[in-house]
């Protein structure tokens, strides 16, 4: 017979791979859960850089290493045309390099490292950007990024563990 301290040391590992691990449970429909809100931004380069971002961010979820590169290499452009983004427009320009879908992620943490802190100083018009976190990601180390919804959509693991993940804060207008 299992001891109580064992069944609930079961329980709670059960509870945690559940967590990080629900792609398949949902029973909503796409037009249900989709809470994209429009993000307007004052700065048009800036608006510019977060649209490329998101597409890129976009492939990382649907684990699509080559439109990720194209995306990448979009996105290396618009940083390039913004001063101050020399740094995070070489990472973008690493990403578009490989083809390696987990190389891509691991320097989309570097991206985000760049970027995060920009767009939280950024001047919205509308909309919110939102933080999100997968404690999970880079071996445990956990990894950020961008979205215009709440409804996490994790490019660290794609479909793996596509709704791993929090809001750990939002970027609204003021």
């Amino acid at each position: 017979m299992m001891s109580i301290k064992k069944y609930m040391s079961v329980i709670a590992l059960a509870a945690f791979i559940t967590a990080c691990n629900n792609t398949k449970t949902s029973t909503h429909t796409e037009k249900e859960t989709v809470q994209q809100t429009t993000v307007a931004l004052k700065d048009e380069k800036l608006k510019n850089i977060y649209t490329a971002y998101l597409k890129l961010k976009d492939d990382l979820v649907k684990s699509n290493a080559e439109d990720a590169k194209n995306a990448a290499l979009v996105l290396s452009k618009e940083l390039t045309n913004f001063n101050g983004c020399e740094n995070a427009a070489q990472i973008a320009t690493s990403i578009n390099s490989s083809t390696d879908l987990k190389e891509q992620r691991k320097q989309f943490t570097a991206l985000n490292i760049e970027l995060i802190p920009m767009f939280k100083h950024a001047e919205l018009t509308a909309g919110t950007i939102y933080v999100q976190h997968c404690p999970m990601a880079n071996n445990g180390d956990g990894g950020d990024w961008l979205s215009s919804e709440k409804k996490i959509q994790n490019p660290y693991y794609g479909d793996e563990m596509l709704e791993c993940g929090a809001v750990t804060e939002e970027i609204k207008t003021k």
